[in-house]
């Protein structure tokens, strides 16, 4: 098949990219630059560097034209920061691209799309009483990307919609998305202080075959729950310890309601700037003291996901992000393509 992609030189379309290729398909892809220095791209991908957003339908026509798959690797997540209402951004970058290319290229014949979510939309739907969607823009605009990309999902397109958790993994070259945490560990004294819980997690090499997956397989529409290693924060934090050079560091679960404390103050600050976060802080406090944890049966099974150890790769992400901080590397921003 030929598939084309936009963000096919980020994180994860470039490792999309990567494993299509290997499978034999033919890749095209829309890129912002610039290429992160020493980006290692595969040179079978051909590449059109610009701003989808400011293509003409026509212009984007002809990149659908003779293509079979389209994925959609960009747009913006919930560390973005804005003017209220918040939602309207991402409703620009992650929802109106795909009500706007969508038709297009199902008028070029593509037959199959993926889209990248988020795996908050998951816990939104299986966890109602929680209202997440109600409190959170970021996680309703999920929902909403959810609902458009799959109101185009019948006899002659596919569409499948993953749902991805905590992601680790480098691109040489690219600011790693745990920079804040890294800056965040080393800027509390004596310990780590982190609340109860966790989170389902993947590999960068598993999100590539997971698009690849679902590329191939999925038929209809549906969106897949991707996680395939559950850790809670106390090990996730002990492997990053060690990568930062601080391997007897203590880690301190602290109470639900210090953590809501410690963002209430955060929240007050937005507020008084006139900014608003993808999540409400508060309310967030008891989603991240939950488990969030995802069987691997449900999407990365059916999708073709294999095996592989998160431990190295919250290693390398951890190590690349000390390498940044001690002005060892020059890195270019992860941003929607």
């Amino acid at each position: 098949m030929k598939i084309f992609i936009i963000g096919g030189t980020g994180l994860l379309g470039s490792e999309a990219a990567k494993e299509l290729i290997a499978r034999g398909h033919e890749v095209a892809a829309i890129a912002l630059p610039p290429l992160p220095e020493g980006a290692q791209l595969p040179p079978e991908m051909k590449i059109t560097y610009g701003n989808y957003l400011e293509m003409t339908d026509a212009e984007m026509t002809a990149q659908f034209t003779g293509c079979d798959a389209f994925v959609f690797a960009a747009g913006v997540d919930e560390r973005i920061e804005g003017h209220a209402p918040i939602y309207e951004m991402y409703r620009k970058y992650n929802i109106d691209p795909l009500r706007r290319l969508l038709p297009l290229a199902k008028a070029a014949g593509v037959k199959h799309i993926v889209v990248l979510g988020s795996y908050f939309a998951y816990f939104d739907r299986i966890w109602p009483e929680m209202e997440l969607s109600k409190w959170h823009p970021y996680i309703r605009s999920r929902r909403d990307q959810e609902d458009v990309a799959l109101g185009f999902a019948g006899p002659d397109m596919d569409v499948a919609v993953l749902e991805l958790p905590y992601i680790f993994g480098t691109q040489p070259g690219r600011k790693p998305v745990w920079l804040f945490l890294a800056q965040t560990i080393l800027g509390m004294k004596g310990a780590t202080f982190y609340p109860g819980g966790g989170t389902a997690m993947v590999t960068v090499r598993q999100v590539g075959q997971a698009i690849a997956g679902a590329v191939e397989k999925n038929r209809g529409g549906h969106c897949y729950p991707i996680g395939y290693s559950n850790l809670t924060w106390k090990q996730m934090l002990s492997v990053m310890h060690e990568a930062m050079g601080m391997p007897n560091r203590k880690i301190i679960t602290i109470p639900r309601w210090v953590f809501a404390l410690y963002a209430y103050k955060i929240k007050k600050d937005r507020q008084a700037r006139g900014i608003e976060g993808g999540l409400d802080v508060v309310k967030y406090a008891k989603l991240q003291s939950a488990e969030l944890f995802i069987d691997s049966s449900l999407g990365c099974e059916p999708l073709g996901v294999t095996p592989d150890d998160i431990n190295p790769a919250i290693t390398d992400s951890m190590r690349l992000c000390m390498d940044i901080l001690n002005r060892k590397l020059v890195t270019v921003d992860m941003k929607g393509e």
